[in-house]
């Protein structure tokens, strides 16, 4: 069954390129992103895994950890990172669960719960639906949900963004305009009143209409 967001990330244990972890022991109170491949030795797949390793320090100012998946075995992983590596400069400087028991891609709706067999056996093709993103909290709820066709590489600038915007919204009741960036004005919510908000901000707000509200980005 297909996670929604706001939905408990389920926990599992998996052996990974660092040693087996049990998922929620491993975020503790950081917010994570788990991001899932259909096979090793991928075109695609090689240049994500690559380029977020070269971004990893971005994650890292924000409390996020970085994880990744791959139907494939551990042994195979190590393999790959050699790869990668060549290809975009950066070994994969994060944990990667061997997942070539599908157990993990079906607790998390990415596999049918009837796939049984060899991984190996399997092309990419069979675990194409394989290709998601999961941003999730330190409450351990899923706050954000992609899913990417094969033949589309994914944009780790975007999920920054998003991050961005879920920890800002997350301490103060604002939400993020269209294209929003970090100290760009925000938008007050409606759970908040106008006289509420002339209490957090009493210098006021643009109000285009009287159901939007612009003010500053909160510090």
């Amino acid at each position: 069954m297909a996670l929604s967001i706001g939905d408990t990330a389920p926990d599992f244990e998996a052996e990974t390129t660092e040693g087996r972890i049990s998922f929620h022991d491993w975020l503790g109170d950081s917010w994570g992103v788990l991001f899932s491949h259909p096979r090793d030795f991928t075109p695609v797949c090689s240049t994500e895994l690559g380029y977020m390793a070269s971004i990893k320090p971005e994650f890292d100012k924000r409390n996020t950890k970085i994880i990744g998946l791959s139907v494939d075995p551990v042994g195979n992983h190590e393999k790959w990172a050699q790869d990668i590596e060549a290809i975009q400069g950066t070994a994969p400087n994060y944990p990667v669960i061997g997942d070539d028991d599908f157990k993990v891609s079906k607790l998390y709706g990415m596999l049918p719960s009837d796939v049984t067999g060899d991984a190996a056996a399997r092309t990419p093709a069979d675990n194409q639906t394989v290709r998601n993103v999961f941003v999730i909290g330190p409450d351990k709820k899923i706050k954000l949900v992609l899913v990417y066709p094969m033949t589309t590489g994914r944009n780790f600038d975007e999920v920054l963004r998003v991050i961005d915007s879920l920890q800002l919204t997350a301490t103060h009741r604002v939400a993020t305009p269209v294209q929003w960036q970090q100290g760009d004005k925000v938008i007050i919510t409606a759970a908040v009143s106008d006289d509420e908000a002339k209490e957090i901000y009493p210098e006021g707000w643009e109000a285009p209409r009287p159901y939007i509200r612009f003010v500053p980005q909160p510090s």
